[in-house]
């Protein structure tokens, strides 16, 4: 099957990106050099086509009803405005998806899940959905999406964009009415301070243009979008959260909120948190400059323990670390382990999984 296209692809093509496939869509990993454009993010302002990101709109008198049957943060009178970070769950407390839900009005919900998930869940929302008085629409299709990020973000969304953003709080949101709506959110997935702009095709291609024209923003790819969100220890579906993976493996609990009366998979995670997880999502720093990567083991005592789930030199602490799902018993942090790269081993030791300091705007 065909790879999708985002509706900047034309753009990133002219403007010689290296085009590679990601959550079925065709998109830019890098365009010059993946560590200027992460240090671009860390000290000035990047931009990034994240169009391939999932919208689903959620309207009812059951709305919040729903969302909160689904999601395992809490939205009960979360005022609009307002966004939370959370997952949705399988009956076992594997994860579907990790995904932002933003307030936008009474009984209206916009939720943004992840690219490669995007049928997935779709279909599993809808089988969620008997019994509640609810209006779901899939907009993913509809939607384009930038996002400017950076300690120079603020600055030139506004001057640039012409987007009022300035007095925006932290995981909040906004429609901004012109001659096309726009929603504009203060999030991020870098470590920095950063906004996403969601609008039509044609918005988002002329936000871009701007962007580029202005000289003041970096065009960025994916490539060094995973190097920003590893280095502040931000999880990616399918390798720090899975289906085999639930929020209380990842050292996510914070967003599951056990005291609601219910939501799909709160009995499992009791019970996780009852009787402890098995398995644990832990750093790893080694002391050599070998790289770990995706899947390479990680062994105590010459033992398989786990595998990593990402791992980097990192662009900006030159230190070569990484995630990985591990034993819980040997997850301490100060415990000596091992990486299997190829045929050698390299010791490493259990550290804390941000391996950078965020600076997002408080």
């Amino acid at each position: 099957m065909e790879n999708k296209r985002t509706c900047l692809y034309d753009r990133h093509v002219a403007q010689g990106a290296l085009i590679s496939p990601f959550g079925g869509f065709d998109m830019p990993i890098q365009y010059t050099d993946i560590k200027d454009e992460h240090n671009a993010v860390r000290t000035a302002c990047g931009v990034f086509d994240v169009s391939h990101m999932g919208e689903v709109i959620v309207r009812g008198t059951d709305a919040e009803r729903y969302v909160n049957h689904i999601f395992t943060n809490d939205v009960t009178n979360l005022p609009t405005g307002k966004i939370l970070y959370g997952m949705m769950l399988y009956e076992d407390g594997g994860t579907v998806d990790d995904l932002l839900v933003y307030k936008m009005g009474k009984n209206d919900f916009f939720l943004v899940i992840n690219a490669a998930n995007i049928d997935k869940d779709w279909e599993w929302m809808q089988r969620q959905a008997n019994g509640f008085n609810i209006d779901m629409h899939n907009m993913s299709d509809a939607y384009g999406q930038i996002a400017v990020q950076g300690p120079q973000a603020e600055s030139v969304t506004e001057q640039v964009l012409g987007l009022p953003c300035a007095e925006m709080a932290f995981y909040t949101c906004k429609v901004i009415t012109s001659s096309s709506d726009v929603i504009i959110s203060r999030t991020g997935y870098t470590g920095e301070d950063g906004f996403e702009i969601y609008g039509s095709h044609d918005t988002i291609r002329t936000l871009w243009d701007k962007l580029m024209d202005s000289g003041r923003c970096k065009p960025c790819g994916l490539g060094c979008r995973d190097t920003l969100r590893f280095e502040v220890g931000l999880p990616l579906y399918g390798d720090e959260l899975s289906a085999e993976i639930s929020p209380l493996m990842a050292g996510l609990g914070i967003f599951c909120k056990l005291d609601k009366p219910e939501f799909i998979g709160r009995e499992a995670l009791l019970k996780q948190k009852s009787e402890g997880v098995t398995r644990k999502i832990v750093g790893i720093e080694l002391t050599d400059k070998a790289i770990p990567r995706h899947g390479y083991a990680v062994l105590k005592e010459g033992e398989k323990i786990g595998e990593v789930t990402t791992g980097y030199h990192t662009i900006s602490t030159d230190k070569s670390v990484c995630m990985a799902l591990i034993d819980a018993k040997h997850a301490a942090l100060g415990t000596p382990v091992e990486i299997q790269i190829r045929k050698k081993t390299f010791p490493g030791t259990v550290v804390k999984k941000r391996f950078y300091d965020k600076h997002y705007k408080k």
